[in-house]
């Protein structure tokens, strides 16, 4: 067994001996909340029966799925009913996604903004083919240079669709460049057109209070502190949204499979300690990655920093620099003791450039997200900007550049 990870300690079977370890990558996965650690804990020894039974242990099991889907909504400000655990972040962005038009069976069309996780990508796309040349390739609808979506081009592209659009995925904040969406406005702008909109709320769920005018929200429970394997589905009371997948006789009938009821459990006890430290916390943040970002434009020569710098994520800066490998520059960071991811989490692992870079016009080389912890501290973030500039130049130096 390795040695476990915990924030601001070293750990020695991951980095050179001496170098404290610095995880800078929450955007991908935050570390377990002590309230989740606390709660999976507990639950384990009570919520191991099937919900759906009728002895002692099941009933006891159902209390405890029902308690955590009371807590989501609260957290989220929903009803109860209009939680549902899926099985990951992924899986509620495809059945959410996927429901809405399977939900109006005809409208066919989709359109989404090009800024969009892969998953929702990978739902528009899987509908298409499944649908054969009846119905149109989904819409994608372009953003400014911060990587925005105005509300006026969503509704133009609705408008101007070959086929009527069924839904329209805006996520509400962006995973890889920090960016809030204008979830509100496009979902105004599509009022008067009968079109639903998806938000994939992964990354800000916990973080940032859901916007409004969405019908169909997903989220994540490891983005926020929670397990892994843990997603919250979220379909608002009279949506018309139907199941895209077989069915199956679980306790909630938007989703399939055994409920794992402690992980369930513990993903709520997270969101609500994150939910209760948030203004704490996003002010904290907010000021660490404002330091960041100037400290990177300051202390690194042709490098570009990317997001709205005001619209954004607390906890989430990416850069780009010039001449430089981003696998490399990761590769290097980790060995000086800094977690940072490259690109988007899910092209990193091909080596493909990001598609939201690329959307945005921006720099696709060199890239670097950085993503704060809870315990993330000022003396981590200068320490983060004292050794970036170092490696950027070691790099450029063995390159030539």
């Amino acid at each position: 067994m390795g040695v476990p990870y915990r924030p601001g300690v070293t750990n020695a079977a991951s980095t050179a001996a001496g170098t404290l370890s610095r995880y800078l990558d929450t955007a991908s996965s935050e570390p377990l909340h002590p309230a989740a650690r606390d709660t999976l804990l507990a639950a384990l020894e009570h919520g191991y029966a099937d919900p759906r039974r009728l002895h002692g242990q099941g009933r006891n099991a159902r209390l405890l799925l029902d308690n955590a889907r009371e807590v989501v909504a609260a957290c989220l400000e929903v009803r109860r009913d209009e939680v549902t655990f899926t099985s990951s972040g992924t899986d509620a962005v495809h059945r959410g996604l996927l429901g809405l038009l399977a939900g109006r069976p005809k409208r066919s069309g989709i359109a989404y903004s090009a800024v969009e996780h892969s998953a929702v990508q990978h739902a528009a796309r899987w509908s298409v083919e499944r649908s054969g040349e009846s119905v149109a390739a989904p819409i994608e609808i372009g953003v400014d240079a911060s990587g925005a979506v105005a509300a006026a081009a969503v509704a133009a592209a609705v408008r101007t669709s070959p086929v009527p659009v069924g839904a329209v995925a805006l996520q509400s904040a962006n995973h890889e460049v920090g960016t809030v969406q204008d979830v509100a406005g496009a979902a105004a702008a599509l009022a008067e057109l009968d079109v639903p909109v998806f938000t994939d709320a992964c990354a800000s769920m916990g973080r940032l209070p859901l916007p409004d005018g969405w019908s169909v929200a997903a989220g994540s429970a490891h983005k926020w502190g929670g397990p892994a394997g843990v997603g919250v589905l979220v379909v608002r009371k009279g949506v018309r949204w139907a199941s895209p997948f077989p069915g199956d006789d679980r306790v909630d009938e938007r989703a399939a499979g055994f409920e794992n009821v402690p992980a369930a459990l513990a993903a709520a006890a997270a969101l609500q300690a994150m939910v209760a430290e948030q203004r704490e916390l996003s002010a904290r943040q907010h000021g660490l990655v404002e330091r960041i970002r100037a400290g990177v434009a300051a202390g690194v020569p042709d490098v570009e920093v990317v997001g709205d710098p005001e619209r954004r994520l607390p906890h989430l800066v990416t850069f780009s620099c010039l001449y430089v490998d981003g696998e490399a520059l990761v590769s290097e960071l980790d060995r000086e003791g800094f977690g940072v991811a490259s690109g988007s989490a899910c092209t990193a692992s091909t080596l493909e450039p990001s598609h939201v870079l690329a959307a945005m016009g921006a720099l696709t080389q060199g890239n670097v997200r950085v993503s704060l912890t809870r315990e993330t501290t000022e003396a981590d973030v200068r320490a983060f900007l004292e050794t970036l500039p170092r490696v950027v130049a070691r790099i450029r130096a063995r390159l030539g550049a």
